[in-house]
């Protein structure tokens, strides 16, 4: 009996597999590894280095008004729930992170003074972003965004490999 084919070398083999895997998932994009900096906003917009933007704290949550100088105008459509609305789009990181077709956002009504909140962070990919047997539409023209938008879903993981 060998020693790689003992109770010490499997548990060695297995040790070093928890390791390696342990290690990756500190070392992931968004792992612990990852973190550059804590910072804790107020309810004063403030500037932190290397985010864009202004950043707050309120009862509503974190708000970040971003600088990009440009005003950007949505097309948006009839959504699923009563009032309200959803928005198909691409942007800067379609094809490169996310899906190239296309993501949708769905919208809450507008409230009483007509506005509604955009959290890109629920932007989310349609059928078609995983698999070839589904079909989606294309936002409109007016809807292909010229800034990356690096919220809500990304390409989903069976499809990475077609993007790169």
């Amino acid at each position: 009996m060998t020693v790689q084919d003992s109770p010490v070398g499997t548990f060695v083999t297995e040790w070093e597999e928890w390791r390696r895997h342990k290690d990756a998932t500190l070392a992931r994009e968004h792992g612990f590894l990852a973190v550059t900096g804590l910072h804790w906003p107020g309810s004063e917009p403030q500037r932190f280095s290397g985010a864009p933007g202004l950043w707050s704290a309120g009862d509503d949550g974190v708000t970040v008004e971003l600088d990009d100088g440009e005003e950007l105008e949505l097309t948006a459509f009839e959504g699923g729930a009563p009032g309200g609305l959803m928005v198909l789009f691409t942007d800067a990181t379609s094809g490169v992170t996310t899906y190239a077709a296309n993501r949708a956002l769905k919208i809450d009504a507008p409230g009483p003074d007509g506005r509604v909140v955009l959290d890109f962070n629920r932007a989310t990919n349609l059928p078609c972003a995983y698999t070839d047997f589904a079909t989606c539409p294309l936002p409109p023209a007016e809807n292909r965004l010229p800034v990356a938008i690096e919220a809500g879903e990304t390409i989903p993981y069976e499809r990475k490999s077609a993007a790169a």
